[in-house]
């Protein structure tokens, strides 16, 4: 009883795991130790980590406060796993982006912009009020009315209140201000009956026309182009009011206001596609002429410290920005300001120290956004909480690694426990233990091939033990150049008036350590019409999106389902006649809990294969439409290339996803569940089949095994000598030894970077090796 006792306290353990493709596995995890897991893409590293340890972690925290809130809150799926125990409270730093709320920035998100505002309320000249005075997102308001209050037989009254906030009122705190082009708002020759608002949403027989119909402002059956100034300001520009509509109080309000909550205060990239289209077509963005783009009002860009506004300190550049805070001598708050200077060093020790707190939080990468959650948690007084970690090395030059490397180990020295997804041979060397998943992806991974230490791990002979000590080597020729991209006085963000040539025909390799301007100089300056820009970005589309329907190979296959049965291709649509009706063909059935993760849960109906029990009857090649949906990518390519079920539109496309590393997925796979690499690979396979061209590439190794590297830097090869420009912006040492050609940015990042340091051959760059890529690629290659 005393080992099972000090086993629960010493060790998260795992039995018969079977999430997604993992096959019954068990595992011992030592707690505050720091665990590496790894393997090759697809193995079932994440299945185990995030599918089994961390969401029951989540689901016994969400069952805690299911207790208080009475039931209220639907019970979360359990894993698919016989037992676990010894879990701690887990903390899951991954690489999702940070919210796309356009009011958000890298400031916000942490507490740094909340401690510069307390210390500016405290220290500027002139005072303004609070630290509400100095925050983008609180407007200033002020009002009167009548307010009593009893004091024993006296009653004071007091009219009026104001409360100063820092939002600029022009902009509303969003930096940029629009003009609204009103032609693609209404066309003045209908009547708003008659369906004269072009808005999406807006149709002349839904909800929306309706109230405006009905609010009794205007005359509804009259073309707009007769109304009256005052009939055309209610209808575009009236504040909110009550009408009556149909019998019940409902809220009217003119379009322009409205289309600007509900359409206009969101990120654009959070848009959906048609929302989208409207808003480039109908709107015009331009920096607000009142803030100059700082968001505050008047007052709070006045008030200075030592003749540095909130806005200039925002502004600024982190690392000299905690330079400025180190210089301030005020003994009074001595506290506050070494509070702050802390959060500011952890931006600079973690690797952002090129950033600047007014960068908009939805344009972080990945990997800026994972290191931005990280902060949060490196100054917690928290102990034996289990952190857990996807690939944090993602977008960091082997300089960089490094310091991350030293922040995991603070992190387990505190005595937490700490899991790593992880490939990059330079964190599984620091790992206590080592959980190595195989042997290979998909149906044919999902097992424990190795546990143990980094010493045992290299003398195995599992696939990651083999690749442990891999170096590509330097070529000993090069292909030559068949021409060459021009750039000139690139000046974009911290670029310092670049000019340099980019290679065509080649496998050239843009590189530098994070922050120094790489995709500065080929995202920002080359031209957009002579290049096809690959990057981890999220792909746009619903959550009923998978791989079969992105690359378009569902086409052939319902059209081959429906030919091999005699009926309409539909049926074969989990979009269209063939959907499950309770689900409506999304195989999970979604419940929204307002302030809480929507929770969901897989279909009773259909028991989540999305499509109804009757269209399953149809067969092709002794399989149905869901079974086909299941099938990993390298058998689905397999099935359609021969035989009964031969279609071959079906296995060409689905072969450019295996040459692309993916045959692992499944082709129904949703796609909200793809890492940056695999979006980005995702959408290298639907590219593979064009002729000629320039491909621009962010990272691509992304989420890569050491042994799928080797195949990507082959399927490089492979376009460039089917006559494509490959132009690949990358930290791994392995893909710049593979270059022709390599151009090196830096020496550092931010303000200290933005020069090419370097441009030549991978040999040349060892040779010289004054660069910080140059002398980490001459530890690798030799």
């Amino acid at each position: 009883m005393n080992d099972h006792v000090a086993d629960n306290h010493n060790l998260i353990r795992v039995q018969g795991a079977r999430e997604n493709n993992l096959k019954n596995v068990s595992v011992d995890i030592p707690k505050r130790r720091l665990t590496v897991f790894t393997g090759v893409s697809g193995s079932g590293k994440s299945s185990l980590v995030f599918g089994t340890i961390a969401a029951e972690s989540q689901r016994m925290i969400n069952e805690t406060y299911s207790a208080f809130v009475q039931g209220f809150m639907p019970t979360l799926a359990r894993p698919e796993v016989d037992h676990l125990e010894g879990l701690t409270t887990a903390i899951i730093v991954d690489q999702e982006r940070l919210g796309a709320n356009p009011r958000s920035t890298l400031g916000t998100a942490t507490d740094a912009n909340a401690l510069l505002r307390i210390l500016f309320s405290r220290l500027g000249e002139p005072h303004i009020g609070g630290p509400q005075a100095y925050a983008f997102n609180v407007p200033s308001a002020s009002g009167s009315g009548a307010l009593t209050v009893k004091r024993g037989n006296k009653i004071a009254e007091k009219a009026t209140f104001s409360v100063t906030g820092g939002m600029c009122p022009r902009c509303e705190g969003m930096g940029v201000v629009n003009d609204v082009d009103l032609t693609e708002i209404y066309d003045e020759n209908l009547s708003i009956r008659e369906g004269a608002i072009k808005v999406p949403g807006y149709t002349a027989d839904g909800y929306y026309v309706k109230l405006f119909a009905s609010a009794g402002f205007f005359d509804a059956d009259k073309p707009i182009k007769k109304f009256t100034k005052r009939e055309l300001h209610d209808f575009l520009y009236k504040e909110p009011v009550k009408v009556k509509m149909e019998g019940a109080n409902m809220t009217y309000e003119g379009l322009i206001p409205k289309i600007q909550k509900s359409m206009l205060s969101k990120d654009r990239d959070a848009m959906q596609s048609h929302i989208r289209a409207f808003v480039d077509r109908a709107v015009t963005f331009q920096t607000c002429p009142d803030c100059d783009g700082t968001r505050l009002a008047e007052g709070a860009r006045n008030s200075k410290i030592n003749g540095v506004s909130i806005a200039d300190a925002c502004a600024m550049q982190l690392t000299d920005l905690a330079e400025w805070i180190r210089g301030l001598d005020e003994p009074t708050y001595a506290p506050l300001i070494q509070s702050l200077s802390d959060s500011l060093d952890a931006f600079v020790d973690i690797g952002l120290g090129y950033l600047s707190l007014d960068r908009p939080a939805g344009t972080l990468s990945g990997g800026e956004a994972q290191r931005t959650k990280l902060i949060r948690h490196l100054g917690s007084a928290l102990t034996d909480v289990t952190y857990v970690f996807d690939e944090p090395t993602i977008g960091l030059h082997p300089h960089d690694i490094q310091r991350m490397n030293e922040l995991l180990l603070q992190l387990r020295d505190k005595g937490n426990t700490v899991l790593v997804v992880e490939h990059k041979p330079e964190t599984i060397a620091i790992a206590d233990h080592v959980v190595d998943l195989g042997p290979l992806a998909g149906t044919k991974g999902g097992e424990i091939t190795f546990e143990g230490t980094v010493k045992e791990l290299r003398a195995s002979d599992t696939l990651t033990g083999k690749h442990f000590g891999y170096r590509a080597h330097l070529k000993d020729t090069v292909r030559e150049p068949s021409g060459q991209i021009e750039i000139r006085g690139a000046s974009a963000h911290n670029l310092q008036d670049v000019d340099v040539d980019v290679p065509l025909g080649v496998l050239c390799v843009v590189t530098g350590v994070a922050g120094s301007g790489k995709s500065s100089l080929i995202e920002g300056s080359m031209p957009k019409d002579e290049a096809v820009f690959i990057d981890q970005s999220a792909i746009r589309g619903s959550r009923r999106s998978n791989p079969a329907t992105y690359t378009g190979v569902l086409e052939p296959i319902r059209k081959a389902f429906a030919k091999a049965n005699g009926v309409k291709p539909a049926l074969f649509s989990s979009n269209s006649e063939g959907a499950c009706p309770t689900c409506k063909g999304i195989g999970l059935v979604f419940t929204e809990l307002g302030f809480m993760a929507t929770v969901s849960t897989v279909c009773d109906e259909c028991e989540g294969k999305r499509f109804q029990a009757s269209v399953l009857e149809y067969k092709l090649g002794g399989l149905d439409i869901s079974e086909v949906l299941s099938l990993p990518v390298a058998e689905a390519r397999e099935f359609f290339a021969d035989g009964e079920a031969k279609t071959p539109a079906a296995a060409k496309t689905l072969g450019h996803l295996v040459d692309v590393g993916l045959g692992y997925l499944t082709l129904g796979q949703p796609l909200s569940t793809l890492s940056g690499g695999e979006r980005q690979r995702i959408k290298l396979a639907t590219k593979l089949g064009e002729k000629g061209g320039t491909y621009v590439l962010d990272e691509p190794t992304t989420g890569l095994h050491l042994a799928d590297v080797e195949n990507l830097l082959a399927l490089l090869d492979r376009l460039v000598d089917a006559g494509k420009s490959v132009i690949v912006i990358e930290h791994h040492q392995a893909v710049m030894a593979h270059a022709d050609w390599i151009i090196d940015l830096g020496p550092g990042a931010g303000s200290d970077g933005g020069r090419v340091v370097f441009e030549g051959t991978p040999r040349g760059l060892v040779e010289d090796a004054r660069t910080l890529t140059g002398q980490h690629l001459a530890e690798y290659v030799q």
